[in-house]
């Protein structure tokens, strides 16, 4: 069996090896290099193993030196994301970012020639997007860096921009949470940003671009693109464009955590067990993490440390675990009491609010539940599970209602 994989320094996150299971029957592993390795594994007199490979982060500019010949669209780019070993066991390099970017544009609908383009960042994918947007045909592209004549301090002079184009990696995981614009209301022309990381789904970037109103799209699709386009060099054989939207939205179901939310007592903790139990997934209840990291029972935190404190190392818990990638998360009844969890939760989970009759409902060793009363509580919460609940499911009964959700996420 031929053997393919991708080529770069931190690898963890990446979906590439599920993305390429979709497009080939071939092998695809993860090769986790530093700057050092990168001559030794692609030098011409090293047989490394591999056929083909992708890169990505860092190395996109590093790998062209080893590539004995460029296809045009790479010497364009001035980026390699591609290589194909020959049979003459030379390298030869190509740059399907190219095409996966141009599919990702075509997406937004908007014709880039109408008006200024802001592209974030200046390296070897910032390179391929600019490629992409001249040979559009757009006129105005203002690259911006830390260090450019154009950067973060005086990027407001261009505020008249009609795209923003991400393709830093701020705000990849794990260092999710963080963008490289601060104050995205400022550019009142905006009509889409477009970030180029994938992984969390929705970046601090996208989640800002949400809130005005603004097409926000994520790279997945490009990813995705890309991976099909690279498949067809590795293969020698076309595969239909089709697939894209396929794989992406297969993939974006797998990778998404799935959050459940809902009144204490309600069943998500069982409910949430018996859903990851269907789907083969990995359970985790932050109920139970806040025990673990306290050293002691919910009711006890109440009583010696204030709801207030437990409020922090809730958040702390969340903000840890929605990081993470195909999870089923149970909360905390009272986790919409703070706006933040919102936005920790929305950056890589579809959220799930389980609703159920608040008669129904357990007070017993629940400290807000038993000094308040369920009715107060309802009263108070149950709007903000709606609002917060990308799906209302009714609960009835652990297994029913786990196979009502698992339901759900597959038909979308």
């Amino acid at each position: 069996m031929r053997r393919f994989g991708l080529l770069g320094e931190r690898l963890s996150h990446s979906f590439s090896p599920a993305i390429h299971a979709e497009l080939g029957n071939y092998e695809y592993r993860i090769y986790e290099k530093k700057p050092e390795e990168i001559e030794a594994f692609l030098a011409d007199s090293c047989d490394s193993g591999f056929d083909g490979l992708n890169v990505t982060i860092p190395y996109k500019k590093t790998v062209i030196p080893f590539c004995r010949s460029l296809s045009e669209t790479a010497r364009a780019a001035g980026s390699v994301n591609t290589i194909v070993r020959l049979a003459d066991r030379s390298l030869y390099g190509d740059n399907t970012d190219y095409f996966g970017f141009r599919y990702l544009i075509k997406k937004t609908k908007i014709n880039p020639v109408d008006g200024k383009i802001i592209v974030l960042g200046s390296g070897g994918s910032s390179f391929t997007v600019q490629s992409v947007l001249r040979d559009m045909g757009v006129k105005k592209i203002v690259v911006v860096s830390r260090n450019g004549t154009d950067n973060y301090e005086n990027i407001e002079n261009h505020r008249d921009a009609i795209m923003i184009i991400n393709t830093t990696p701020v705000g990849m995981y794990p260092n999710n949470g963080v963008s490289p614009l601060n104050n995205l209301s400022i550019f009142k022309n905006c009509r889409a940003v477009i970030d180029l990381i994938y992984n969390p789904a929705r970046t601090e970037l996208l989640l800002q671009t949400e809130e005005l109103g603004i097409m926000a799209i994520d790279g997945l699709a490009m990813l995705v693109a890309q991976a099909k386009k690279s498949a067809e060099l590795f293969m020698c054989e076309d595969i239909s464009d089709n697939q894209i939207e396929i794989i992406t939205e297969k993939i974006s179901r797998l990778t998404k955590n799935i959050v459940l939310i809902g009144m204490p007592g309600c069943g998500k903790t069982s409910i949430g067990a018996e859903l990851a139990k269907i789907m083969g997934r990995e359970f985790a209840d932050t109920d139970d993490l806040i025990e673990q990291t306290a050293g002691k029972s919910i009711p006890l935190i109440f009583a010696e440390d204030g709801e207030e404190n437990f409020r922090i190392l809730e958040t702390d818990v969340l903000r840890n675990l929605c990081k993470k990638s195909g999870l089923v998360i149970a909360t905390g009844g009272g986790v919409v009491k703070k706006p933040d969890n919102r936005q920790i939760m929305r950056q890589n989970s579809s959220i799930i609010f389980l609703e159920r009759d608040i008669t129904q409902l357990a007070v017993a060793n629940r400290p807000l539940s038993e000094q308040y009363g369920i009715n107060t509580l309802a009263a108070e919460r149950l709007p903000l599970y709606k609002e917060w609940g990308e799906y209302t499911v009714s609960v009835c009964g652990i297994e029913q209602t786990a196979a009502k959700i698992y339901a759900q996420i597959c038909s979308t």
